[in-house]
């Protein structure tokens, strides 16, 4: 009996193994059926840390004491050392530190404006001379162009760039609306495919983050019209690419969560109200895992639309003080999806299931996956009434 007790312990957990793989290929199987399978394309190397220019930024004396540290210094300490200064001394540094101040969260907004339309100029410059070189070959000239261009069209008048990194495929937020003088301020987090060239595009507009951010901001408007908005649409993490496994996996949201909850810190050390988030597709992993980072009371409403899931099992896991809801349209592929979270694969329990404890959105007249915030819908009626606190207005 000595000798069989270890020996059917052991083939009880190979047995238990077994089942975990099997139920873990199936899952995989399941998500390549429910999402039309895995699309072409390698992993994404995900952007962490500052900007470059970091290191030029730390070895600058020129104040005589040290700046605050850009991978580690809280925002509300980087708004005190800020508001420590003079002008003149803001505009020097932003003049030679344009990618560091620009994406330095804490840093006043106006501040960051002109930071990154001088960073902007200085890439724009740098593809253009990329397109030029006769060492690159025709495909590399095509892309630099390409990347002038995008470059370009941020700079038009009128556009208010919060952030800008040129790294990998590129990270972008934009400003809709006067952010120093907000009284309701939104924050559009995008999902899978969205870069520096895919932040606004004709094809699909409300499928972007520039598309989304300008519906929601006409539409609060046209709710409130005597009530001072500003959306910010925020693409600052490295999106997955297609419906491979990224997608079906956590590890990009992880490498993004804290930087979105570092960029909500941000916008509370500079003044501004506690946004209402919006969390599209992949996003929504994204603010799944940022909400804990946040803090309390750094997030007025949390709104998933189109979501996986969240890595949580509930709103109560979500440690969090803001109001949590929940969209998903009837036509949406994304209700194909399992939820379910096995071996790293999966994203968790549906938010629009009234166990998860989110309150339910409707959005009876949204089309497919990226047609939430399309002008005439109830989905995009109902965010604007949440994101300007008209809570009785949801239905």
């Amino acid at each position: 009996m000595s000798v069989l007790r270890p020996t059917t312990s052991l083939l009880h957990a190979a047995v238990l193994r077994s089942k975990r793989t099997l139920i873990a290929a199936g899952l995989a199987l399941a998500v390549v059926a429910g999402t039309g399978g895995w699309a072409a394309g390698s992993a994404q190397t995900a952007v962490t840390g500052p900007a470059p220019g970091a290191a030029a930024w730390r070895a600058d004396h020129s104040l005589g004491r040290p700046l605050p540290d850009p991978a580690t210094a809280a925002p509300a300490a980087v708004a005190r050392f800020f508001a420590s200064l003079t002008d003149t001394q803001r505009h020097a540094l932003a003049a030679r530190h344009p990618l560091t101040v620009g994406n330095l969260d804490g840093a006043p907004v106006t501040l960051r404006y002109e930071a990154n339309s001088l960073a902007l100029k200085a890439e724009r410059h740098h593809q253009l001379t990329r397109a030029a070189d006769p060492a690159g070959t025709l495909q590399d000239h095509r892309q630099a162009r390409k990347a002038a261009a995008r470059c370009a069209a941020l700079l038009a008048p009128g556009r208010h760039i919060l952030a800008f990194d040129p790294r990998g495929r590129g990270q972008v937020a934009e400003v809709h609306g006067d952010m120093t003088t907000a009284e309701r301020v939104a924050v559009i987090v995008p999902g899978s495919d969205i870069d520096l060239g895919s932040f606004d595009r004709a094809k699909d507009p409300y499928g972007t983050p520039t598309g989304m951010a300008t519906s929601l901001r006409r539409q609060m408007a046209a709710a409130a019209p005597g009530t001072r908005t500003a959306v910010v649409a925020w693409a600052g993490y490295t999106t997955p690419v297609g419906l491979g496994p990224d997608a079906a996996t956590g590890r990009l949201a992880e490498a993004g969560a804290p930087r979105l909850a570092r960029f909500l810190a941000g916008l509370a050390a500079t003044g501004a109200p506690a946004p209402a988030v919006l969390c599209h597709s992949y996003g929504s992993v994204v603010c799944g895992l940022a909400a804990p980072r946040a803090g309390r009371g750094a997030i007025a409403d949390l709104i998933v639309f189109a979501s996986p899931g969240m890595r949580r099992d509930s709103v109560a896991e979500l440690h969090t003080t803001a109001r949590v809801w929940a969209a998903r349209d009837a036509s949406d592929w994304i209700g194909d999806v399992p939820n379910v979270e096995l071996l790293g694969l999966g994203h968790g329990e549906d938010p629009t299931d009234p166990a998860f404890g989110a309150r339910r959105v409707p959005a009876e007249r949204a089309e497919g996956h990226t047609g939430y915030l399309a002008p005439g819908t109830d989905s995009l009626r109902n965010f604007a009434a949440i994101a300007l606190g008209r809570y009785g207005d949801v239905r």
